[in-house]
């Protein structure tokens, strides 16, 4: 899934140390908040571009509607599934790509969930990324959280945290695919653990190192550049 550019990158046991002081900070997210398969691929889509709180009541509004459901949602008029989307924001653009998705979903949920284990990982994450408004962050969303696939998710809190503590040269943090194989390189390959690894990245980043960073307060103040010449 692409290779990491050049330049120092920290060890494999540094970067396990990160995940054991997030973990020993927040404990286990147990991220994705769904019930179902079908609900972890709605808000993969459902959150592009907004905050899970936006998501959670679209998927409400779908749910009171029943239709947490691939064919059922195919079934509903686009002004209607706009409607029920629209807290989500670009609920235009979103149904679209709602449907899509789920129409990849359904022909494959035809033959039983179970269809998609004999699928390699590389070649559904060609299929998805083969549907129109689904980029890598999406499909490997999907990947992870709704089918158990060891794919580790690369956002903006992720990117940001590589950034402040220099684990990549700059370009590279900003590289989808660069800083992927980084943590897949660095992390034991299971999903579980990108599970996660990535939920406790997306609570430190929430909590702490936002835009405005909270360094003094965050986990991860001993791992910073700053402070790497005291250890």
């Amino acid at each position: 899934m692409g290779k990491a550019g050049g330049g120092k990158t920290k060890s494999q046991s540094a970067v396990m140390l990160y995940y054991q002081a997030m973990r020993q900070h927040f404990g286990d997210p147990h991220w994705w908040p769904a019930r179902t398969t079908v609900e972890v691929v709605i808000g993969a889509v459902l959150t592009q571009n907004t905050n899970w709180r936006n998501v959670e009541k679209a998927i409400a509004n779908l749910a009171t509607h029943h239709c947490l459901d691939a064919e059922k949602i195919l079934a509903l008029p686009t002004a209607k599934l706009e409607q029920l989307i629209r807290p989500s924001g670009y609920f235009r653009i979103k149904a679209q790509r709602l449907r899509r998705v789920m129409e990849w979903y359904a022909s494959h949920n035809k033959a039983g969930l179970e269809s998609f284990d004999t699928i390699p990982t590389g070649e559904l994450r060609a299929q998805l990324l083969a549907i129109n408004g689904v980029g890598p962050e999406t499909a490997d969303s999907i990947l992870l959280y709704a089918l158990q696939r060891p794919v580790f998710v690369i956002d903006a809190y992720t990117r940001r945290l590589a950034q402040r503590h220099k684990l990549m040269p700059d370009k590279d943090c900003q590289d989808y695919h660069a800083l992927q194989d980084y943590f897949q390189r660095q992390v034991p390959a299971q999903a579980e653990v990108y599970n996660q690894y990535h939920a406790l990245i997306v609570q430190t980043g929430k909590h702490f190192c936002g835009p405005e960073a909270k360094c003094d307060q965050c986990p991860l103040r001993g791992f910073l550049p700053s402070q790497r010449h005291k250890r």
